[in-house]
């Protein structure tokens, strides 16, 4: 079934639900067409779907994480531009919706296991509405019912964020309770396992928040989220019939993932699914390579150093890794490094002929150009063309919540790594310390990254989410629950050049790329494409730049100040909600 279709014209009969929380509601018509019926409910069940991140939402989600350089600093990590002016989010329309559904469907002339299906699916989307609230603003008032006219509850405060994650679980259990279908060939649809598998990330999710989150003082707490998350995650690993996608090898599997147009059905759990017969396509190759269009994201030196060699070690062991060319660096690493940036032999097709495609600087800063959600035709590169259909949830996420939580409980095995950690690795064309856990520390992970752990496994576990679920919309909000903002901060690096006017070939392939200059040669080889390294340019300090002025890392950007605040890990309440409802109060720094 195709996510959000037959159901507008059923339910615009129904009722109009407001905006925001602070917005009085319309009062409604009869249900009775409505819920009456199973296709009552399976219909008004649809409208739910809107609650979940669109295509394009998800392969933009990591335009601000700390391992992307991009246009422009966020105004949010901007000292000054950002305020609760400024704040969006508080919007409460969804959840109306909802608990109207949850608070009708009671007719009795329908089964009780049919009407339970359908308000374990209501429920799973009240509990994904929650999580997100909760993510961005903390504390949030818990709403259980639809509001109707002049209800005074609508001008209530805010719940504490324990009580309001708790009702969270609490969906979450009745909807992994009470959801029938247990599988779903097209991906779109919400099923047990769906339920099973997002409660995993939201129970991994808070239980983290609350350990390394202390001034909440929730930490007692924190391994009842755990153990609940290692549960829900054992549960689709050991019943929901999913397993890694291995197909086209080493070289292919990982980026099938996000390039196929069919969901890949053996791991994709739930994903928005393109479809071109009804229109229905996103926008990745266009906002993953224009130079305008886009936030032009590219990973950063200090990120794609984590990436292991082959043989498992890390890459930053490697003497002179420093000063590697490009070309030098990029080979002989975990393969998922070639299925995530252009480098060595990336080809695309244009008008027809397979070219070489080397990182091009009218869109990089860095050199580490992204390719994850891009088809490798350029015919898909100009408006929302796409035809790949965009992960939403998948397995290897599910096998990551189980390794961290342990990881995190203290209770990884060497049988839990081999079948979480040492899978993945062992896709990606890694071929050692596939089954058992590391003992020793990386200290280039250590001190880049993570200088309060001192746990090897956990540490690891911590690189390969990174690593696997890159580009997926997961690194901002992993930070803010590791407690790990200052990341936010870190240094936009690029690739290592060795010298001035130096054409450098990216990808091996005989024909020179790019060369970085402060003055400007006469002579340039043809194909070239020249950037300006100059401290200054055209008057004012130039963004891009090499970190020893005549050779080094790349640098874009860093003249611009970026500055984490404790405060930025909850969004400000919106000024103008404030102003309506002044009892919702202000999170902390804002």
């Amino acid at each position: 079934m195709k996510r959000h279709l037959g159901w507008l014209v059923f339910l615009s009969i129904a009722f109009a639900s407001c905006e925001k929380l602070d917005q009085e509601p319309q009062a409604t018509v009869t249900n009775e067409a409505v819920f009456s019926s199973e296709t009552g409910l399976q219909l008004y069940a649809n409208s739910f779907y809107d609650v979940l991140p669109t295509a394009n939402d998800i392969h933009r989600g990591d335009a601000m994480a700390d391992y992307a350089a991009r246009t422009q600093v966020p105004d949010f990590l901007t000292p000054g531009a950002f305020s609760a002016r400024q704040s969006s989010g508080w919007d409460w329309g969804q959840l109306r919706n909802i608990n109207y559904f949850i608070a009708n469907c009671n007719n009795p002339a329908i089964a009780p296991a049919v009407r339970n299906n359908y308000l374990g699916i209501a429920r799973f989307f009240r509990a994904w509405f929650y999580f997100n609230k909760v993510q961005r603003f903390g504390d949030v008032p818990w709403i259980n019912k639809p509001m109707v006219v002049n209800d005074q509850a609508l001008y209530n405060g805010r719940d504490p964020r324990a009580t309001v994650m708790d009702s969270v679980l609490a969906d979450l259990n009745f909807a992994c309770r009470n959801i029938t279908t247990a599988a779903d060939n097209s991906r779109s649809l919400i099923t047990k396992q769906t339920a099973y598998a997002f409660k995993s990330r939201v129970c991994l999710f808070e239980g983290t928040f609350r350990k390394y989150q202390t001034s909440y003082n929730l930490g007692s707490s924190a391994n009842t989220w755990l153990n609940e998350a290692v549960s829900a995650a054992n549960t689709v690993m050991t019943t929901g019939g999913f397993s890694l996608n291995t197909a086209g090898g080493n070289t292919q599997s990982y980026r099938q993932l996000f390039t196929s147009q069919a969901p890949v059905a053996s791991e994709i759990i739930l994903a928005a699914v393109s479809d071109p017969a009804l229109s229905i396509y996103n926008d990745a190759n266009w906002w993953w390579t224009s130079a305008t269009y886009g936030s032009r994201v590219s990973l950063i030196r200090t990120f794609v150093n984590t990436y292991l060699n082959e043989d498992g070690t890390p890459f930053t062991n490697k003497p002179g890794y420093q000063t590697m060319t490009f070309a030098q660096e990029v080979k002989g690493r975990d393969k998922r490094l070639q299925q995530t940036i252009r480098m060595g032999d990336y080809k695309r097709l244009n008008g027809g002929a397979r070219e070489a495609a080397p990182p091009v600087f009218s869109y990089t800063y860095t050199g580490y150009q992204p390719i994850k959600w891009t088809l490798d035709d350029t015919y898909y590169d100009g408006g929302s063309r796409n035809i790949n259909s965009i992960s939403t949830i998948r397995y290897a996420e599910v096998l990551l919540n189980y390794a961290e939580a342990k990881a995190e409980l203290g209770t990884l095995t060497d049988a839990d790594w081999a079948k979480t950690v040492g899978a993945l690795r062992q896709r990606a064309g890694i071929t050692g310390g596939l089954a058992t856990k590391p003992t020793v520390v990386d200290p280039y992970l250590q001190s880049k990254y993570f200088p309060n752990l001192s746990d090897p496994t956990l540490l690891e576990v911590r690189r390969e989410r990174g690593i696997e679920l890159a580009l997926e919309g997961f690194r901002f909000y992993d930070l803010v629950r590791w407690r790990r903002g200052e990341l936010m901060n870190m240094p936009w690096n690029g690739f290592y050049v060795p010298a001035l006017n130096q054409p450098l070939d990216l990808n091996e392939d005989g024909t020179a790329d790019v060369a970085f200059y402060t003055t400007l040669p006469a002579n340039r080889p043809a194909g070239v494409t020249y950037v300006n390294v100059a401290p200054t340019i055209s008057g004012g300090t130039n963004p891009q730049q090499l970190s020893n002025g005549t050779s080094g890392e790349l640098t874009w950007l860093n003249n611009v100040p970026r500055r984490w605040e404790d405060k930025y890990y909850l969004y400000p309440i919106p000024e103008a909600d404030r102003l309506i409802n002044p009892k919702l109060g202000q999170n902390p720094g804002w």
